[in-house]
């Protein structure tokens, strides 16, 4: 959407670093709010700091940082919407540091990113990439009994790795395949929960043992960086198959590629990327890697209730004076505070 012009100075300002779809960007500036649109690319922290400098309210991406460069540069920013469920983007102890509100965009993307799960699975163990390839160069020739044979979902064994919403959504759809199901996760479910999805706890090291398929849906933190290394795909199941739709640098690609190189494992499945966008060459030529670029939740219905939540984020703190409904950081004062720097 196009920049809308503010009439009046003293009019609180919203800066979106990335569009959000017309009628939301038009809530926003019915509501009194002065709306202006800068574009910034992934990774780009200078110029994310500079686009900011003047927001009373922030719309950012997982794309965008937003860091102590940026909250120093902006001292009327008084909320952040961070249009992602991950908030490895943001530096929260920061924008405690300097009162502001965080907020994302928890639930909504749920369904599409397990549903997705499921199709990287499903073409990874059906080898769906490498048949379309192979009808496309003309090498079809007719039906033959072992022609790009992939493995029976059925006898396999699911492991998922973080047992959240997505997680656990992931272990729900797998008794459709009739698969075994273990997870791991920082706190054990409760045993009612268990046995509703058919589920059994392990640690990482059993799971990674015990799967057949290691699905990822764990956030990023310092812990969790670098949780799939050499060491951890050395302990993999040989020929197993890893698929990753939470966050790219909990895997070490470099490895990874080694791994599948060799034989060592049968295959991978990526939606995100170690250093996003970037993808590790030696993942690139590989026939045994389904990649995608980065869209666990990219249906219509979900990226606009993502922007949606956003945008209702930055009323309730800038118009209506109140917390957001889906706050990760809140200003020491327990709720969403009315500026800084004197504004008011």
């Amino acid at each position: 959407m196009s920049a809308v012009p503010s009439s009046a100075p003293s009019r609180r300002r919203v800066v979106l670093l990335a569009p959000v779809p017309a009628p939301l960007g038009e809530r926003l500036a019915a509501a009194g709010l002065e709306v202006v649109l800068r574009e910034v690319g992934p990774g780009r922290a200078e110029e994310a700091a500079a686009a900011a400098a003047d927001a009373d309210g922030l719309f950012s991406l997982l794309v965008h940082p937003v860091g102590e460069r940026l909250f120093a540069a902006a001292p009327r920013l008084t909320v952040v919407a961070n249009c992602a469920t991950g908030v490895d983007n943001v530096d929260l102890a920061a924008a405690r540091r300097h009162g502001v509100t965080v907020a994302n965009t928890p639930g909504v993307l749920t369904a599409d990113t397990a549903d997705f799960t499921w199709a990287l699975l499903l073409a990874l163990l059906r080898r769906v990439v490498e048949a379309d390839a192979y009808v496309r160069r003309g090498e079809f020739r007719g039906w033959a009994l072992d022609l790009l044979l992939g493995r029976s979902l059925g006898s396999l064994t699911l492991g998922v790795v973080g047992a959240g919403a997505i997680g656990q959504a992931v272990l729900a759809r797998a008794r459709a395949f009739g698969m075994t199901t273990l997870y791991t996760s920082r706190r054990r479910l409760p045993e009612a929960r268990e046995a509703a999805l058919g589920a059994s706890w392990r640690t990482l090291d059993e799971l990674v043992a015990a799967a057949d398929v290691v699905s990822l849906h764990a956030p990023l933190t310092p812990e969790t960086r670098g949780l799939f290394d050499a060491a951890r795909l050395a302990r993999m199941r040989p020929g197993a198959f890893l698929v990753n739709t939470a966050r790219g640098p909990l895997v070490d690609e470099e490895a990874l590629a080694a791994a599948l190189a060799s034989g060592r494992l049968g295959g991978a499945a990526l939606d995100v990327f170690e250093r996003e966008p970037e993808v590790h060459a030696g993942l690139l030529g590989l026939p045994n890697v389904v990649l995608a670029p980065h869209l666990g939740s990219a249906t219509a219905e979900t990226r606009f209730r993502m922007a949606e939540l956003s945008v209702a984020a930055l009323l309730a703190v800038l118009v209506e004076g109140r917390a957001p409904d889906h706050p990760v950081v809140l200003p020491s004062s327990g709720g969403a505070t009315p500026g800084r720097a004197g504004r008011t």
